[in-house]
């Protein structure tokens, strides 16, 4: 069987593989964005405390996949929980980072022009500190949705959904018939989804970027 007949035979279980591999994905960013987002506002102004962040966000992509997946097994058991638990942790630091570098580039005089009409901190944050930092913290969502897309997929590891386990299904018995197609199917379909999730957000960024400070 070529390819492409395994993948029109297949069609129905691999559109809710990578159905399930999307949402896991989105799950799991929009967790991380509120997260890191938060982390990144309580932080930007307090250098001790931003160093803090960054540091443990990026030690957590020091830990290889497979040991954290593991884990998380004896406390969450197997499928969705450690998988999006582990999604979070590795999307943190992009969000974190831009997050705190974008709130810090907002030229202090915007924000000393918005305490003069009145506005109060909160309001200032909200109003114009925010939408001005707003492409560099989409950016670093965008960084690290590329980047757990690829990660999901060894969360088959746990039970977890999306095309991984496609994937880790043909790699166990490669050699047999239509494991190379199996592979290939997973690999690809991981692809597409992430060029998907791409064009998303460059949607996204046209859509909610001020117009006056669009690139």
């Amino acid at each position: 069987m070529n390819f492409s007949d395994y993948v029109q035979s297949r069609w129905d279980e691999l559109f809710q593989a990578a159905v399930q591999h999307a949402l896991v994905t989105a799950l799991s960013i929009a967790i991380a964005t509120v997260i890191g987002v938060g982390i990144g506002i309580a932080a930007h102004r307090r250098p001790l405390l931003s160093g803090l962040a960054v540091g443990v966000s990026g030690g957590v992509l020091t830990v290889p996949s497979f040991a954290l997946l593991g884990l998380l097994i004896p406390f969450l058991g197997l499928g969705w929980a450690p998988t999006v638990v582990a999604l979070v942790l590795y999307s943190l630091l992009p969000i974190v980072r831009n997050t705190i570098v974008g709130l810090r580039s907002v030229d202090p005089a915007v924000l000393e022009a918005g305490r003069g009409m009145g506005m109060s901190a909160r309001r200032v944050l909200v109003r114009v500190q925010l939408p001005l930092a707003w492409p560099i913290i989409l950016a670093g969502i965008r960084v690290s949705t590329q980047m757990i897309i690829g990660i999901a997929a060894i969360a088959a590891y746990v039970a977890g959904p999306g095309l991984g386990n496609q994937i880790f299904d043909a790699l166990a018995r490669l050699g047999s018939v239509n494991s190379l197609n199996a592979a290939l199917a997973g690999t690809l379909g991981v692809v597409v989804l992430a060029l998907a999730f791409d064009l998303f957000y460059l949607v996204v960024r046209l859509l909610t970027t001020p117009r006056g400070i669009r690139a």
